[in-house]
């Protein structure tokens, strides 16, 4: 394929599925489904779908280990320069312990802290977005072949 087919490809698939998640998770004012991390697992699902890093198993359990180090450190611990950097650390270090690594994932702990999250956003948007981004990545990939 030529680069200007996989470029166009990755584009129209992430406009897809950012608007699709936007579209399902609407309500009140609020995009419950949306999280900026996904752009960038979209630069990985759409663009670089046979990269290790853009499984499955990478994304969801990438997004949600380290939304789970986010939400437990910004729970109980003050959130400082070291927190950030330990939370971030750990994360990472989690990742690379399960052979999960999906990089987008690394700002979860970050935002999550900076922004005061709380456990439902494990939910909503981490794990059921992930899930959703997956699945949209899948059958786009099987359209797109066909």
């Amino acid at each position: 394929m030529s680069n200007w087919t996989v470029s166009l490809s990755a584009g129209v698939g992430t406009m897809l599925a950012i608007t699709a998640l936007a579209l399902i998770g609407h309500h009140n004012q609020e995009y419950w489904l949306l999280m900026a991390a996904f752009g960038a697992s979209c630069v990985l699902i759409f663009a670089v779908p046979d990269s290790p890093l853009a499984k499955a198993r990478n994304v969801i359990a990438g997004h949600s280990i380290t939304a789970v180090v986010g939400v437990v450190f910004v729970t109980f611990i003050p959130v400082n320069a070291l927190s950030l950097g330990l939370a971030t650390g750990l994360a990472v270090m989690l990742m690379v312990l399960s052979k999960t690594v999906h990089p987008p994932a690394g700002a979860n702990p970050l935002f999550i802290m900076l922004t005061g999250k709380s456990w439902g956003f494990l939910l909503f948007p981490v794990l059921t977005g992930a899930i959703c981004l997956v699945l949209l990545g899948r059958v786009y990939h099987l359209v797109r072949m066909r």
